[in-house]
């Protein structure tokens, strides 16, 4: 057994565990080595179970609203009416603090058990077997992101390393995605969360926004650690973020949306380039930046910044 540290929410954040460590040409050696926590976390609206989500503990009220919000389910402060933990179901049964009932806001909707029953199909892809966005995408509350709101091109190369700085547990584990939300304008990180899933993580900074009463996020950027799949530009969608930044690279299916959504974007994010999937045009590049470009800046065209 290892030690463990606990968050707020009494979830085990990292632990400690002995390994057994391997060089080429050394002796094997013992030590312990820190591990990023991973429990589940059962999410419930008005008592009603929803679905079951493997997170990092911590900022879990955060997780469910922003789950809540990229589901189509709320888009306002006040329709987040709180949260409790709850015990299990057995007797006596202590809290664990790894189920959550979320409280609707007065005059919205409880989720349709559809939306619970394709939850249910499969922990890993709500989506499978759909061919096309049209047959998954969920409308949001918010209209397409405007064509003014601009980033210079250093900014937006910036912000990978400036989200890796936050990146505290991934520091001491190596096992975590982290998302941010920073203020195209100003530059301002206004939050970072890591969690083991990447869609937790985006989940966690829209929640913040969410009960920061901040949506739509129309002038932010949206920043992850890793691949931009179709589902987490989804949830900037449903989130109104104009601006999806990337360190690895994207989908088809995220590239098709972002298209269709009208947001910007961005991935291999790293250095002193990106590649441009879509709405280039809200990339700001100065003219001695743009000596090396490959072609010019278009509207919906695919560009490499070098």
């Amino acid at each position: 057994m290892g030690s463990s540290f606990y968050d707020r929410s009494m979830g085990r954040v990292v632990s400690e565990r002995m390994v057994t460590r391997f060089r080429s040409g050394a002796r094997p050696s013992r030590r312990r080595d820190a591990l990023v926590g991973e429990e589940p976390l059962e999410i419930r609206v008005d008592g009603a179970s929803l679905a079951v989500t493997m997170r990092t503990p911590g900022n879990d009220y955060e997780l469910a609203a922003g789950f809540l919000v990229s589901e189509g389910v709320i888009s306002r402060a006040a329709d987040f009416g709180g949260a409790t933990y709850c015990r299990g179901e057995g007797k006596g049964d202590p809290n664990e603090y790894n189920v959550l009932d979320v409280l609707l806001g007065d005059g919205v909707e409880p989720p349709s058990p559809d939306l619970a029953r394709r939850f249910y199909t499969t922990s890993s892809c709500g989506i499978c077997g759909k061919a096309n966005i049209g047959a998954i995408g969920t409308e949001s509350a918010f209209d397409p992101p405007g064509a003014e709101l601009e980033i210079a091109l250093k900014e937006l190369l910036a912000l990978p390393d400036r989200l890796r700085e936050r990146q505290e547990v991934f520091e001491e584990t190596g096992g975590l995605h982290a998302a941010a939300l920073f203020d195209a304008t100003s530059g301002e990180m206004l939050v970072s969360r890591e969690d083991v899933g990447r869609h937790n993580a985006v989940d966690k900074v829209i929640g913040w926004a969410l009960m920061e009463g901040m949506l739509p996020l129309a002038g932010c950027v949206l920043q992850v650690s890793g691949r931009a799949g179709f589902e987490l530009v989804q949830k900037a969608k449903m989130a109104g973020i104009p601006i999806f930044s990337a360190v690895s690279a994207p989908s088809t299916l995220a590239v098709e949306l972002a298209v269709a959504s009208e947001i910007t974007l961005a991935g291999f994010v790293r250095g002193d380039s990106l590649v441009a999937y879509s709405r280039p045009d809200r990339i700001r590049v100065a003219v001695e930046e743009g000596q090396g470009s490959e072609e010019a800046v278009g509207r919906d065209s695919r560009i490499a910044v070098r």
